[in-house]
């Protein structure tokens, strides 16, 4: 059962993310790919919340699709009580630390930090 809704929220995840970088792909096309990268156009994007706020979610998605996944990954090269919890408390940490790390940059733009 527990292990159903685990893949279940992996391919949510999934989806969605598909979804989202879609539209951030389509939304990038508006102006040309050198332009996009300029400094200013950057911190314009992040400072632009509807756009920041969706970065967001595709960052959360990404991060919770990936390390799910590679918790499935390790769990399969080895069993065994202490191993699992081990796995699995390190996948949610690093998982919240890359979260954490990626949200620093809007949240430094859009403080003024930047």
């Amino acid at each position: 059962m527990r292990e159903s809704i685990i893949m279940k929220i992996h391919y949510g995840t999934a989806l969605a993310a598909v979804a989202l970088v879609a539209v951030h792909i389509l939304m990038r096309l508006t102006q040309g790919f050198a332009e996009s990268l300029e400094y200013e156009s950057v911190i314009a994007n992040y400072k632009f919340l509807p756009y920041a706020g969706m970065l967001e979610i595709i960052l959360i998605l990404l991060s919770i699709h990936g390390f799910n996944g590679l918790r499935v990954i390790l769990l399969e090269l080895k069993q065994g009580r202490r191993y699992e919890k081990a796995v699995s408390y390190g996948c949610v940490v690093a998982m919240i630390a890359l979260i954490a790390y990626g949200s620093r940059t809007i949240i430094m733009v859009n403080t003024g930090m930047m």
